[in-house]
């Protein structure tokens, strides 16, 4: 049974104002969490729910949530309070209406990502760890991208996916390739840029005035390239997003190799979340990239 008075009496902490629930609504898209439009006298909120011991999850979210608000270049939904109510973390968020994108939100998408990709840290990672999916993701700070790359996003994907059972080629391969990273570097140095860092098309749409909205982070300071890569993964980005992204921020040209290593981190995950059907493309990947080493 969800506590909805204790997750209202937080709102109302929260922003200093009176929240009287009125309704709530189920909404349905998430794999890991629940979801819920819960509707006020006067404002509706959008409530993520899941196990009270994954409360570090939802605070993680929320702190992304707040540094891309605070970046002021691509709308997102702004946090409101996360917490625990009886059996239950939640987190809360303004609720936005949400439709498809078209051709001109993805120009707009486009424009204000690279704007994002241009907030800069003087070092690799994060200011805590956070999930990928409900994987963890881990953001010790580091001053080099190859080993950040190498240890924290392949090589614990990589030692996942041995714990999982998949041995063999998979991981004598996977070693092959980390041993190999700084090959795909040459001339190439990427900065620490303020990532979305699972920029799925799932997680992009446009709001009812036609501006684009992305949500459900996983934020660190990285190379740019990765954002770009995985918006390439699953589909749902146009023409005129990468066009217009261009435009602003240009793409080094050997991003044409290095977003197979990128979304290679992806396909990991998926392997260790769902499962041997994302065995042969992590093991295909691999082979790509090694033919180019």
């Amino acid at each position: 049974m969800i506590d909805w008075a204790t997750i209202t009496k937080h709102i109302a902490e929260a922003t200093g104002l009176p929240c009287v629930f009125k309704s709530v609504q189920p909404i349905a898209g998430g794999d890991i969490n629940s979801a819920y439009k819960l509707q006020a006298e006067d404002k509706a909120y959008f409530v993520k729910l899941n196990r009270a011991s994954l409360l570090s999850m939802f605070e993680a979210e929320c702190a992304g949530l707040c540094e891309l608000v605070l970046a002021n270049t691509v709308q997102v939904p702004s946090p409101v309070v996360c917490g625990v109510a009886g059996q239950q973390a939640f987190l809360v968020l303004d609720y936005i209406p949400l439709k498809s994108k078209n051709a001109q939100a993805d120009s707009l998408l486009g424009q204000q990502l690279a704007m994002l990709h241009q907030q800069i840290k003087p070092y690799f990672g994060w200011q805590q760890d956070n999930t990928i999916g409900s994987t963890a993701q881990l953001n010790q700070a580091e001053q080099h991208w190859v080993g950040f790359w190498r240890e924290q996003r392949l090589g614990f994907q990589l030692q996942l996916a041995a714990q999982n059972g998949f041995g063999g080629r998979l991981q004598t391969q996977g070693q092959r390739l980390q041993a190999d990273l700084e090959g795909f570097f040459t001339g190439y140095q990427p900065q620490p840029c303020l990532l979305h860092g699972d920029l799925w098309g799932g997680n992009a749409a446009a709001d009812t005035a036609g501006q684009p909205v992305i949500f459900d982070p996983a934020c660190y300071y990285g190379d740019r390239e990765a954002d770009i890569a995985m918006t390439e993964l699953f589909g749902g980005f146009g023409a005129d997003f990468y066009a217009a992204y261009n435009e602003v921020y240009a793409l080094d040209a050997g991003f044409k190799v290095r977003k197979t290593l990128y979304n290679l981190y992806h396909v990991l995950n998926h392997l260790n979340l769902f499962g041997g059907g994302y065995l042969g493309q992590a093991e295909r990947s691999i082979s790509l990239l090694l033919a180019e080493v």
